[in-house]
């Protein structure tokens, strides 16, 4: 089968790890390792997020006195895929995968006029109390939103239309190379009227980018990998579940959390509304288990 992988940025930085190089390359390590056994069969291509690295790139850039203004989101993004995707090029090929592997950088195109610029919704880098969150929100001007128990920095998140690089990937996936792209949803762009590429500054979902590469190369599955075993329905109250298996129409008519599950449930829906084929979303390291369906969430086609 021809397939999408989605893995989580928190999967490569759990919360409260410090956002340290050898950290981070020990759970690409553990995800190389768990993904690795399915290229024996199928073709994969991995997208991965950069939540955590982008929000960290950003502070460190807001806060360097030796710049006159720090560097956009969509540069920074750019510098996340290069990194995660070493990282994962290496740790793939350690693992064992014996096809070629290339990391590529992507780029996203947005519409500059979508609704999301106007409410940012995407958490990005570490999390903070309610007083420092406050903080740094006067001092670097950033919007700030709770996740949880922590208040996170929170950026626009356009809906992905066209991958620029998306001819490439289907020339490469189809000789047969692994391919790891549109890391952190791609770097986002917008198009002027003689198809000029700029900037923009948001961060796009990779869970959205990573359906929209699935249906424009008919890939077979999605599978969105995270830090969760599986989708749970009433999060956070007493009466929580996961769910193990669901259809498409249903799962969308349940609410979930803008900026984390909420994009993975939309992604999967509209995948599996679109293809026909089913999604799934689980744990990073039960990448196999939830491809055969024996654990995770597996979202059908209504």
């Amino acid at each position: 089968m021809r397939i999408v992988i989605a893995v989580g940025g928190n999967a490569l930085l759990e919360r409260g790890e410090k956002p340290d190089a050898t950290v981070q390359r020990r759970h690409v390590r553990r995800a190389a390792r768990s993904l690795a056994p399915l290229t024996a069969d199928h073709q994969l291509i991995v997208c991965h997020g950069n939540g955590p690295q982008i929000g960290l790139l950003a502070g460190e850039s807001q806060s360097d006195p030796k710049l006159s203004r720090p560097y956009p989101l969509d540069v920074l993004g750019a510098q996340t895929q290069g990194m995660i995707g070493y990282w994962l090029v290496q740790e793939l090929a350690d693992a064992g995968v014996r096809k070629p592997v290339v990391a590529l950088i992507t780029q996203t195109v947005v519409d500059p006029d979508d609704p999301a610029f106007a409410g940012p919704t995407k958490f990005i880098g570490a999390g903070y109390t309610r007083e420092q969150a406050d903080e740094v929100a006067a001092r670097y001007g950033w919007t700030m939103a709770a996740d949880g128990d922590r208040w996170r920095q929170v950026v626009p998140s356009p809906a992905p239309l066209r991958i620029v690089e998306e001819d490439t990937v289907r020339l490469l996936v189809d000789r047969d190379v692994l391919v790891v792209c549109a890391g952190g949803g791609g770097a986002p762009v917008a198009e002027d009227d003689i198809g000029r590429l700029r900037g923009v500054p948001a961060v796009v979902d990779k869970d959205m980018t990573a359906a929209l590469l699935a249906l424009a190369l008919g890939a077979d599955r999605l599978l969105v990998l995270t830090d969760v075993p599986a989708i749970i329905h009433g999060y956070g109250t007493s009466g929580a579940r996961p769910i193990r298996a669901v259809d498409a129409d249903t799962l969308a008519g349940m609410s979930f959390p803008d900026g984390s599950m909420g994009p993975k449930v939309d992604a999967c829906v509209w995948f599996a509304r679109a293809s026909g084929h089913p999604a799934a979303v689980g744990a990073l390291a039960d990448a196999a288990e939830i491809l055969a369906g024996r654990t995770g969430t597996t979202i059908s086609a209504p």
